[in-house]
């Protein structure tokens, strides 16, 4: 008698060279994604940060202003040797030293700007920003209404 073997059943191991194609295709494409959303998210936040610091400023010297009794376009007295404006919100307490950094174009913003003030440092006129990020055209660190801070 003869034994009767049963058909042999190829059992296959291993993907294709397709599959794995598509498989990387699909994964690389994830990945891109997610990196494009990244960039977006961090330019969207180093924005934010910057025209917070540009509030947190213009608060600061509307502040010293008012209390002091100065004019827009006006000058501060020469305290502490100097006119500058930020150097007086600075030593008077109204901003930290970091924000005095930033003020003053000691450090960048978020996104690598630096932040400009007018060439002889006066009280801005009321709906016009102290210091202004150099990146408030190309990159949009502007406010879209700054007149009532």
């Amino acid at each position: 008698m003869q034994s009767i073997r049963a058909p042999r059943v190829c059992s296959r191991h291993g993907m294709t060279l397709i599959e794995m194609s598509v498989v990387i295709t699909i994964l690389l494409t994830l990945f891109s994604v997610l990196f494009i959303g990244a960039q977006s998210w961090r330019r969207g936040s180093d924005r934010a940060a910057c025209i917070v610091t540009q509030r947190n400023i213009q608060v600061a010297v509307r502040s010293y202003q008012n209390l002091y009794g100065y004019s827009s376009v006006g000058r501060p007295y020469a305290d502490y040797g100097t006119q500058d404006i930020a150097r007086h919100v600075f030593e008077k307490g109204y901003i930290e030293r970091a924000l005095y950094e930033l003020a003053s174009g000691q450090k960048t913003c978020f996104g690598n700007g630096t932040y400009q003030r007018p060439s002889v440092d006066v009280f801005p006129m009321l709906g016009v920003l102290y210091a202004q990020c150099s990146l408030s055209i190309s990159a949009n660190h502007a406010p879209s209404n700054a007149g009532d801070w």
